[in-house]
């Protein structure tokens, strides 16, 4: 028998504390026959589900791929249509293959993909396999494992492992489809706002629960294991870390590994490998290693990640750099789309003055900075992707209309549309050579380790300020009492 099988992805992490709306123009869309094109042959979700159709002899059906930076709520009118298009395509599949984020936040719906689940749980009947592939920093609800047959998270921070875990999503699917085995999975939480390290996957409590429950799986004891961390930025009720076991049939035995996986992440709560040094030590850094340096000093601005849901114009940082006369430095990026409709007119080789980021929150990343800039390249911000990152080797991804300009001895990429550095191209598309630059700072967290910590000769990380910085946040919606925010004993 030839199956038919719903292929799609709805991929958004919403900070709630944003005050920036995700709509339709946030997203890169890709529609229907669009998909084919963009994403065979990519180390990516959807290529996988491509490979693994053409292996099983499914037929796909594949409406949509959307993907958005992180921001504030999706608009109910931008969810509707979103869910429309994707299970547009379900009628008369025999089961689903999707990768959806899982911290995604509408404004009429805190959990927006347990909804889109529930809705094609009704398409295709109680007993289609509904086979999910997730972001590690999902907000993992009963309503999603509810209606999921499978809930497979990506087990990379950074996350450069949706291709293989599309495919043991695939190969369970299979499966399933055949009657082989009966995946249900179940859910365990703790009243935690954020633990398990942030998520990190060198070291620490992720890295043991994730390699046992692999353990599980190469045993049979258990189909999938799943380890998200959560996403403390979205103020829902269901925020924090969560395990899911997919279980073959009876999920006792399964619900007593979830409980005893989250009995660890709740007594390893507090453990961080998170740190950072003052802006001035960080400078103080670059100066001193800047002559003869054969490898760059990546500075990480976290405080401003737009992969976090921060605005990505901030400029304390950069303003820094500048006093601090740095030279042979690159900065990526300021999102300022005004910015550059203003290099755009002053034009390329020419130089001019610039008002340049500072727009969206100036009391917590810094003000407009005015600067005196050479115009070196005018981009529209297309590239095609190195890797690794979860962006997907050999995709091709955009800023929208872009520059890189020169200020003093730092090349300054500005972007149209935030976005936090994750791979080499996103530099070399604007004609900044990473590889000669002494130091490099990049607005991000930890995704850009992929792609930026094996050329650096050093990484550190600063807070400089911004939406994403380690401020006090005011929380109205998650469940109470909560740790850290409340006093809690188990």
């Amino acid at each position: 028998m030839s199956y038919r099988i719903l292929s799609g992805e709805i991929d958004a992490e919403t900070n709630t504390f944003s005050k920036v709306p995700t709509t339709l123009k946030n997203f890169e869309l890709l529609l229907g026959d669009e998909i084919p094109p963009a994403r065979r042959g990519t180390r990516t979700a959807l290529g996988a589900a491509f490979e693994a159709a053409e292996n099983f002899g499914w037929t796909l059906s594949h409406p949509l791929a959307a993907s958005a930076t992180p921001a504030g709520k999706v608009t109910n009118e931008t969810f509707e249509q979103l869910s429309a298009w994707l299970l547009g395509g379900a009628e008369g599949c025999h089961g689903a293959l999707l990768n959806l984020h899982g911290a995604m936040v509408a404004d009429g719906y805190e959990d927006t993909e347990g909804e889109i689940l529930a809705r094609l749980r009704e398409v295709l009947g109680p007993d289609a396999p509904i086979v999910v592939t997730l972001d590690m920093h999902g907000n993992v609800t009963e309503k999603m494992a509810a209606n999921a047959s499978a809930l497979i998270a990506v087990r990379t921070y950074p996350h450069i492992d949706y291709y293989e875990r599309t495919w043991q999503g695939a190969e369970l699917l299979d499966r399933a489809l055949r009657g082989e085995i009966d995946p249900r999975t179940v859910i365990a939480k703790r009243p935690i706002l954020h633990g398990l390290d942030g998520g990190r996957t060198q070291v620490g409590p992720m890295r043991e629960l994730i390699d046992r429950g692999e353990a599980l799986e190469a045993s049979g004891k258990a189909l999938v294991v799943s380890v998200c961390a959560g996403f403390a930025s979205s103020d829902i009720y269901d925020v924090g870390p969560s395990v899911t076991v997919t279980a073959d049939g009876d999920t006792a035995e399964a619900q007593r590994i979830a409980e005893e996986f989250m009995d660890y992440a709740w007594e390893t709560r507090a453990f961080t490998t998170d740190t950072t040094i003052s802006v001035a030590e960080a400078l103080e850094h670059a100066k001193t290693g800047e002559a003869g340096a054969d490898k760059p000093l990546v500075i990480v601005e976290i405080g401003d990640n737009p992969g976090g849901g921060a605005y990505g114009d901030a400029t304390n940082l950069l303003r820094a750099m500048i006093s601090a006369d740095l030279q042979n430095a690159a900065f990526h990026a300021i999102f300022d789309p005004e910015a550059v409709q203003a290099g755009i007119a002053i034009g390329v080789g020419n130089k001019g003055c610039i008002s340049l980021g500072g727009k969206h929150a100036p009391e917590m990343g810094g003000a407009p900075l005015e600067v005196e800039a050479q115009i070196v390249s005018l981009t529209d911000g297309r590239f095609r992707c190195y890797g690794p990152s979860f962006l997907g080797g050999g995709t091709w991804r955009s800023f929208g209309p872009s520059m890189m300009m020169r200020v003093g001895g730092i090349e300054v990429a500005v972007i149209s549309r935030p976005e936090q550095a994750v791979d080499l191209a996103q530099l070399t598309s604007l004609g900044i050579d990473p590889f000669h630059c002494a130091t490099i700072a990049l607005k991000s967290y930890h995704h850009f380790r992929a792609a930026f910590e094996p050329i650096a000769r050093e990484v550190i990380r600063v807070d400089a300020g911004g939406l994403g910085s380690n401020l006090s946040r005011p929380y109205r919606n998650v469940r109470r009492p909560i740790w850290p925010l409340d006093e809690i004993e188990l």
